[in-house]
């Protein structure tokens, strides 16, 4: 069984759903600590100027873990986001299939960053027809090292492979998995390029760019990108 695990980022990049297609079960890491200003409240579309960053504001202490990190309510960001992705999507093929899930998003009222990171990125699953089980660690008892966590994270959920991403070598300490018998496997994610409004193609946007242009085909444009 092979296992995936990574924090809940906001409206991911394709690589995100690339290493969830690629494992049998996919592991939120809800409870480690939050990193301000990376992908965990923000993320990136395209428009006719360049791109733009789409933030989720939040209410933020060191050292909050990511289940702990609270929404900015008094903020209008869900009307702002819905807006920008109106806009610059509203002439994509695909714009009237997938603008229904983005207002049910933005309708919702939300608490904490990670419910919603958690909720959009397993509705995105749904709709690029990528169908895994899913888990939090915030679920489980775990040890506190990074390289423990992981472990601990694949035995309980009987995995011996651990799909890490293509920097894990770099933290990671890589005798304690053979020691529990977990063979450990680096993502290897070539972005691709597919259809995109407004002139010459930006990669690493969010999935949102990749669904409103190629809609159905998503999926197979983010497997024809893995390299084995």
């Amino acid at each position: 069984m092979i296992a995936a695990i990574h924090q809940p980022q906001y409206l991911p990049w394709l690589g995100y759903f690339d290493k969830i297609d690629q494992a049998d079960v996919f592991c939120f890491l809800d409870d480690v600590q939050y990193k301000k200003n990376e992908w965990q409240n923000r993320n990136r579309i395209k428009t006719a100027q360049g791109w733009q960053w789409l933030t989720v504001p939040v209410h933020y202490r060191f050292p909050q873990k990511i289940n702990q990190v609270m929404i900015d309510a008094r903020a209008p960001w869900r009307k702002r986001h819905l807006h920008a992705i109106s806009t610059n999507y509203r002439k994509a093929r695909y714009f009237d299939l997938y603008l229904p899930f983005f207002e049910g998003i933005y309708n919702k009222s939300w608490k904490y960053l990670s419910d919603l990171n958690i909720n959009v990125v397993e509705g995105v699953c749904g709709l690029l027809g990528i169908k895994k089980r899913v888990v939090t660690s915030s679920a489980m008892k775990l040890r506190e090292d990074p390289t423990d966590r992981l472990v601990d994270i694949c035995l309980h959920l009987g995995a011996d492979v651990y799909l890490a991403g293509a920097a894990g070598a770099d933290y990671m300490d890589l005798r304690r998995f053979e020691e529990h018998g977990i063979a450990v496997r680096f993502q290897s994610f070539s972005h691709p390029t597919h259809p995109q409004l407004f002139g010459g193609y930006i990669s690493h946007l969010s999935v949102v760019d990749l669904l409103m242009n190629c809609g159905p085909n998503s999926l197979s444009v983010i497997r024809q990108a893995q390299t084995r």
